[in-house]
């Protein structure tokens, strides 16, 4: 008898990230697979068989391939073998270390989902983050239920750190979570956010956060070894900065300065975060997140990357929440012995150190104390608004 051949197709969507993948696909991203599924035989020939003349009952197939195949994938999430974050997070939550995750990814997420094509403008992005949100706590809630590890989600806004009541409301449940050893998962909140109150990058967001939680350091992973002597794409002879003690125009110049493309991974916002952070006593590391046991490593002495090292911060709540970003109003330029005092000998700043104020603002506003090349020494609350400066 002639073998007979039935095919029949299933489908199912699933999402999945290439770690360590120097593409775009090393990124969270979805597929809608289309799964054939072939069986070959002879007929059954019994007549007294209720399935006479069937090769299979397709019944029986949709079971066995919906059991086996399209429950287990389908809107499940499949990694790389080698992704190594959550275990990380597990060995450091053992090790007794507080873990807090700063992702993204929301918007691409969500497009991802989308069944009809999107545009780029502000609400498409929104929308799309609010579809992707849901998509990407969902994978890490998974990934960290292999481990017996609860997560949470935070979703901010810059108007969480700039109101003094929101930073507070904020600290205190980041708090609880890990009291309750819960990881955090925090994301900005792009369903939402308006040029107004966006953070704008993962690296800023992730040094608030550092301040916000009390972190002892700041672990920003890219594709990049760390912070380099020149563009290490296009000179051979670029070296690796290990260690830095104090950032400068030199430095920021190396980051990439503002409008080029030579801090390939975003190494221009990583220095901006690492100014943030060591500024409130963090200490930062740059370091190249797909290398092996990175993350261990920058938590013993085996230095991976590019170490910041932290400045002495203030313990008082109030100040910490000034160095935490809220933005300022403007900016009082001072000269170099207002420079010299306020740095060398905590000193109050007087009035004969001021040369001009720039901007507008009004007393008890926040601003700026900056040198003459324009970089900031301290902030603080005024006590005279820019009128009765000049």
């Amino acid at each position: 008898m002639t073998n007979i051949r039935i095919t029949k197709q299933f489908t199912f969507e699933t999402g999945h990230a290439l770690y360590g993948y120097d593409g775009k696909c090393k990124n969270v991203h979805g597929h809608s697979y289309k799964l054939s599924v072939t069986v070959m035989g002879q007929p059954i020939t019994d007549k007294s068989n209720v399935k006479y003349g069937m090769v299979i009952d397709f019944g029986d197939l949709k079971k066995i391939v919906t059991e086996e195949i399209v429950d287990v994938f389908d809107h499940a999430t499949v990694f790389n073998k080698n992704t190594p974050h959550v275990e990380l997070a597990k060995e450091l939550k053992d090790r007794g270390h507080h873990v807090i995750l700063v992702s993204s990814g929301a918007v691409a997420a969500g497009r991802e989902q989308l069944l009809k094509p999107c545009g780029r403008t502000l609400i498409d992005k929104q929308m799309l983050a609010a579809i992707g949100q849901g998509q990407l706590i969902h994978i890490w809630q998974s990934l960290f239920a292999l481990y017996g590890i609860n997560v949470g989600q935070m979703l901010l806004t810059r108007a969480d750190v700039d109101d003094r009541e929101r930073y507070l409301n904020a600290r205190d449940t980041l708090n609880a979570l890990l009291n309750y050893d819960v990881v955090p998962i925090i994301n900005e909140n792009d369903a939402v956010a308006t040029s107004e109150i966006k953070v704008g990058d993962n690296d800023n967001l992730s040094a608030l956060v550092a301040i916000l939680a009390n972190a002892d350091k700041l672990l920003l992973l890219t594709d990049q070894q760390g912070l380099f002597t020149s563009d290490p794409r296009t000179d051979i002879n670029a070296t690796l900065i290990d260690e830095v003690t104090h950032i400068n125009d030199e430095l920021r110049q190396l980051a990439g300065g503002s409008g080029t493309n030579l801090g390939t991974g975003g190494m221009a916002t990583k220095l901006q975060a690492a100014d943030i952070a060591r500024r409130a006593g963090v200490e930062v590391i740059i370091a190249k997140g797909a290398d092996e046991n990175v993350i261990l490593k920058c938590m013993s002495e085996q230095l991976p990357g590019t170490r910041f090292l932290k400045l002495t911060a203030p313990k008082d709540g109030r100040k910490k929440w000034l160095l935490a970003g809220p933005k300022s109003s403007g900016q009082i330029l001072i000269d170099a012995g207002a420079v010299h005092a306020l740095r060398s000998k905590g000193a109050s700043l007087l009035a004969k150190g001021i040369t001009r104020a720039i901007g507008e603002f009004e007393r008890g506003d926040l601003i700026n104390l900056i040198d003459v090349n324009e970089q900031i020494i301290a902030r603080g609350l005024t006590r005279f608004g820019h009128l009765e400066i000049d």
